[in-house]
């Protein structure tokens, strides 16, 4: 989770819904009542001194349009989300996230206001597509809550 921007979401959606708190407890997923999976964008670096921020090569960093995010809704009108990393293709550890704090709060603020039923329209989306999407590295398919799918739907 990154609890340093629950002040950006709370702006975002200023004056168009009662503002939730935040709950910071990320083992508390089962008493969610509402949950929905969706992707940010983020850069990953590896943390291993062998491949990654010791040595330049195309393995030790990446980027991500497929980072995937649990945004949980909770009976007090509080929320979090959860991001999933990614681990490196090359020694098999999880990435240092540098995380797109634009699409977080964007992705977050918009199912926060979708939930509490605020009438607005679909945002934007650029088609682009990323790198192909590595399951078997994706913390989030493992979990089962990357929209890319979970590692049992891949062909």
């Amino acid at each position: 989770m990154f609890p340093r921007l629950p002040q950006d979401v709370l702006s975002a959606i200023l004056g168009t819904m009662m503002p939730p708190g935040f709950n910071d407890d990320d083992d508390n997923f089962k008493d969610a009542n509402k949950t929905y999976s969706t992707n940010v964008r983020g850069d990953f670096k590896c943390n291993n001194p062998s491949y990654g921020l010791a040595l330049p090569s195309k393995t030790a960093a990446w980027s991500s349009k497929k980072v995937a995010i649990v945004i949980r809704r909770y009976p007090n009108n509080e929320y979090n989300a959860a991001v999933y990393y990614q681990r490196c293709r090359s020694c098999d550890k999880l990435g240092v996230l540098d995380l797109d704090d634009t699409s977080y709060v964007d992705r977050v603020a918009y199912r926060l206001r979708k939930w509490a039923g605020v009438e607005m329209e679909l945002p934007p989306y650029d088609g682009k597509q990323g790198p192909p999407h590595k399951r078997e590295l994706c913390e989030g398919c493992k979990a089962g809550y990357c929209q890319k799918g979970s590692l049992e739907d891949e062909d």
